[in-house]
């Protein structure tokens, strides 16, 4: 439909928001159904993501999600966005990714990333500080190697010898990285749509090939809303919008309101520069709109894909906006087995995802 988008592919994050007056295992229960409709709709990816003791969010475990939300589909690839690195010893993730791969061979992604927990009480209960976020390089080194040799004689079996695609989660510096390490960038456009260029432009200009990748592959992650007019997809933001600006000065995560309780709302200066700068930058409007904006940031960035991660509060409305922007380019279902590497937008073929 948008000539713009033909060599773009379409994903979904999805981080298990909780709205007032539902449960967690039942927002939980929403993400797994959602992978079965991402795949229906023809989606090349469905990741989850991990956070700890936030009453807005009830993805914590990624990898057991995953497996759920393997289970329900055939085609779409399923992974992590992502698995945080300093929470977890390197040889337990090689190993629950290795599983993955082996129940669901070839459909598995390892999105990895090195934030630490919200707080200080929940970085005490995870067992570490931030400082262990400065390790980052070595866990990223361990987890890759269990996958080919093993360290100082230990073997993440069943990992050892399977290839399942890794994929960096970053901002800033963190795009240096991915390309020291030849992966995949997943980026968002945190700090301004300019800074994120220049750190894609950063990572393209020092990738370095390696066995997880032979050129740069970048996915930009960002909320996408498909309503019937620019206004009612606005609408759809603010809830995320306000929950965000909430954790940033309050320091908790909350469920889910309804927009006309946040439009209503008395916020304080602090409170409300937080609250527009986290609309600033997504893309919203009837389909048109959003097929103009999409091309416009594929463009700016040279995206190999979309990775959307929108919340709001009205369930239907984020479901119905999913599968409107899934007209927009992906009228036909990936094939049933994917191929074993991954097309860049220059042509050539990386082996670091499928």
């Amino acid at each position: 439909m948008t000539s713009g988008l033909d060599e773009v592919r379409f994903s979904i994050l999805d981080r298990s928001r909780v709205r007032r007056g539902q449960s967690h295992p039942e927002a939980l229960r929403e993400t797994v159904e959602f992978a079965r409709l991402a795949e229906d709709w023809g989606y090349h990816r469905f990741w989850v993501s991990e956070h700890h003791s936030v009453p807005g969010v009830a993805g914590s475990a990624p990898t057991v999600l995953a497996a759920a939300a393997a289970a329900v589909t055939s085609r779409i690839r399923i992974g992590t966005g992502g698995v945080m690195l300093p929470n977890h010893q390197p040889l337990v993730v090689a190993e629950q990714f290795g599983v993955l791969e082996s129940l669901y061979p070839g459909r598995i992604d390892m999105g990895l990333g090195r934030s630490v927990g919200f707080t200080d009480g929940v970085r005490r209960a995870l067992g570490h500080g931030k400082s262990d976020a400065d390790d980052f390089d070595q866990q990223l080194t361990d987890v890759l190697e269990y996958f080919t040799r093993g360290k100082s004689g230990v073997h993440a079996w069943p990992a050892e010898g399977l290839r399942v695609p890794a994929f960096l989660l970053a901002t800033g510096s963190g795009a240096e990285r991915a390309a020291r390490f030849g992966l995949p960038l997943v980026i968002a456009s945190i700090g301004g749509p300019d800074r994120m260029v220049e750190a894609i432009d950063r990572y393209r200009v020092h990738f370095r090939p390696t066995p997880w990748g032979s050129e740069p592959y970048v996915v930009v992650s960002g909320a996408v809303v498909i309503a019937d007019s620019t206004e009612e997809a606005h609408r759809l933001l603010l809830p995320e919008a306000w929950s965000s600006a909430y954790s940033r000065t309050r320091g908790e995560f909350p469920v889910l309101i309804p927009p006309a309780e946040i439009e209503s709302m008395t916020m304080t200066d602090r409170g409300r520069r937080i609250f527009d700068e986290s609309l600033r930058d997504h893309i919203h409007g009837t389909e048109d709109e959003v097929a103009e904006a999409l091309e416009a940031l594929v463009a700016r960035t040279g995206a190999d894909e979309i990775l959307v991660h929108t919340s709001t509060y009205d369930r239907a409305a984020r479901l119905d906006s999913h599968r409107r922007l899934a007209q927009l380019r992906l009228s036909t279902p990936p094939a049933a087995v994917p191929g074993p590497g991954l097309q860049s937008r220059s042509g050539n073929r990386t082996s670091a995802a499928a």
